[in-house]
């Protein structure tokens, strides 16, 4: 009975830590991504889709990188140089899909993710890029 209970203790274990990110996310607001990707500090990729980037546009100076792109990581790769600890910043529209994939990210080998969870239109984090009055390209 113990053995059983310790086997299935280190299985718990291991699937959990296999999920965990490799370290914690950084935060920004969206004035603070904005003032950085604007001198250069960090490389702002907007997540969202094409018909959410029609709707609002896209922060000033942020790429445009569809997540559901099937290539997402080569064209991140390819944004980047190919060097995975580069800081990258990514925003969504409220920082839910921004937050999972800086997890993702994290855990595939970037060492220096960023997320911004206000994102565009505002969260929990803040009210977001637009109610800031942040600059957006079309």
């Amino acid at each position: 009975m113990i053995t059983t209970r310790r086997k299935f203790l280190v299985v718990a274990l291991a699937a959990t830590a296999s999920v965990l990110p490799a370290q914690a996310a950084e935060v920004l607001t969206a004035k603070e991504a904005f003032a950085k990707a604007a001198t250069g500090k960090i490389t702002l990729i907007d997540i969202r889709t094409p018909e959410e980037w029609a709707e609002t546009g896209s922060g000033a100076g942020a790429k445009r990188l569809d997540m559901r792109r099937n290539d997402f990581g080569a064209a991140l790769d390819k944004i980047l140089g190919g060097d995975k600890s580069k800081p990258v910043a990514l925003i969504c529209a409220r920082g839910v899909r921004s937050s999972r994939l800086s997890r993702a990210l994290r855990n595939g080998g970037y060492t220096n993710i960023i997320d911004v969870p206000e994102g565009m239109l505002g969260s929990y984090a803040g009210p977001g890029w637009l109610e800031r009055g942040l600059p957006v390209t079309r």
